[in-house]
């Protein structure tokens, strides 16, 4: 009962004193939702505030640092914005480190990677064609260097530990500076009752894939990664490879899913090799990772979407990868000469954070996206985060990419029904012990509240309704 009645209390001053209180205590419908889920107010952190009155509002456990998850993206985004600017893009480029002579050129051609978020198979080969038709070139007679160069190290992917058992999957990619098609392949999975067949998009040659360690099961199809394996790359003398798939998958199942299973350098020379002779042209010479020769001389580039767009993917899907991307780009602005690029991004967000008078104790950042076990922001960090964003010279981009309940992204199928649908407007948080939301309400008046919700917890999953009765109580002020 205590609770309750401090609750109404609550609702009592914030309605009467229009917002000119500041209370520590949860209102109804929230203290109820987490009463059934079986969660402590304790594991629960929560800011909520008017935008033009940050003093006062809802403060609970508020300069406590939690693990975000994926609204870590938030403080990846404004910052990105305010540094690189809503204009910023990524490249990739076709160099050549010597003279075209006949068609023909006896010095490496380069590829090289400039965190370009949108380098698919398309784009690789128009810049192919482009080097065909345009600058007459035939015959590769110097191999082809790729160069990753750009963050350091260049590889974050190679001896990174498994975040989850699901490393091969879309979500656990790690980028590095060309990231070629999101370096993932896309794979038909089709079995019957005996056998299972995979058959890779684009098909590559020299790729040998062996079923024979995958065993059938009898269950739904839509559960076919239950049972999913780690899979084993292996390169074979004269350019070929195998590919070992093992565990479960169902009977008479057909899945189409992309998997990050192939070595990227492989996949790339593997790539470049076919384009190019699909295009008319000869490659002699290995194709091999390197750094591009001093006074190699610009052929063809490709370029990205603008940085307020490429943010859309980013925070409505919650795409880690391009989060994770992202991140490095804004790293490697900033980074000074040997400089990790990690390290040289959480720089230039505590720098941010600092110009704007915001306090940086307690925060922990590893990859910028959330998908990490390490990341830490206090809600109180990141409502001033927010707030400092609504009212810069970016606000609006940001707001343009949230997710909005009940209409799309992450929030498409939650607070349907209540005040805050179509008009809250909040990066989702989902991990195994996670949950959380932050972003921008308006509650009934128009007037602008910015939320902060996260709980940590073993049953975190269970309190997102508590979550979203937060941000339903505010919307319906």
């Amino acid at each position: 009962m205590r609770s309750i009645t401090a609750s109404a209390v609550l609702a009592v001053a914030l309605v009467t004193s229009g917002c000119a209180t500041l209370v520590d205590t949860p209102p109804a419908p929230v203290d109820a939702a987490l009463r059934e889920a079986g969660v402590p107010m304790a594991s629960m952190s929560v800011v909520a505030y008017p935008m033009d009155a940050p003093g006062t509002g809802l403060r609970i456990n508020a300069d406590r640092p939690m693990a975000p998850a994926s609204t870590m993206k938030t403080i990846t985004a404004v910052v990105a914005l305010d540094r690189l600017g809503p204009n910023s893009r990524g490249q990739t480029q076709l160099l050549a480190a010597g003279e075209i002579r006949d068609g023909r050129l006896d010095a490496p051609l380069v590829l090289k990677g400039g965190g370009d978020a949108d380098l698919d198979w398309a784009s690789l080969w128009s810049m192919l064609r482009e080097l065909r038709e345009r600058h007459g070139l035939r015959d590769l007679a110097g191999g082809i260097v790729v160069d990753r160069g750009l963050f350091n190290p260049a590889r974050l992917d190679i001896g990174a530990p498994r975040f989850d058992e699901q490393a091969e999957f879309p979500y656990n990619v790690i980028p590095d500076a060309l990231h070629l098609n999101g370096s993932l392949l896309q794979y038909d999975l089709a079995a019957d009752a005996r056998s299972l067949t995979v058959r890779p998009f684009p098909q590559f040659g020299g790729l040998a894939i062996d079923t024979s360690a995958v065993t059938l099961n009898d269950k739904p199809c839509k559960d076919w990664d239950d049972g999913w394996m780690p899979s084993r790359f292996e390169a074979l003398p004269g350019g070929g490879a195998r590919l070992t798939l093992a565990g479960e998958f169902p009977r008479d199942c057909r899945v189409t899913q992309s998997l990050n299973v192939l070595d990227r350098q492989w996949e790339t020379a593997q790539a470049l090799r076919q384009l190019w002779m699909a295009l008319g042209g000869t490659l002699s010479g290995e194709i091999r990772e390197g750094a591009t020769p001093e006074g190699a001389t610009l052929l063809v580039q490709h370029r990205d979407r603008p940085l307020a767009e490429l943010l859309r993917p980013i925070m409505k899907a919650s795409d880690n990868a391009l989060a994770r991307m992202l991140y490095l780009r804004l790293g490697a602005w900033a980074a000074q000469p040997g400089e990790d690029t990690r390290d040289a991004a959480a720089r230039v967000v505590r720098e941010w954070f600092a110009a704007q008078k915001i306090d940086t104790a307690g925060l922990t950042l590893e990859n910028g996206s959330g998908l990490s076990r390490n990341e830490r922001a206090s809600a109180a960090q990141m409502a001033a985060m927010l707030r400092a964003s609504a009212r810069g010279a970016h606000g609006p981009e940001l707001l343009a990419t949230l997710p909005v309940a009940g209409v799309d992204g992450t929030l498409s199928r939650r607070m349907k029904g209540t005040p805050a649908e179509g008009r809250a407007r909040m990066k989702t948080g989902t991990l195994r012990d996670v949950v959380a939301l932050a972003g921008y309400v308006p509650d009934s008046t128009g007037r602008t509240w910015i939320v902060v919700a996260i709980v940590n917890d073993d049953q975190a999953m269970k309190a997102r309704p508590a979550i979203d009765a937060l941000v339903a109580w505010v919307a319906g002020r």
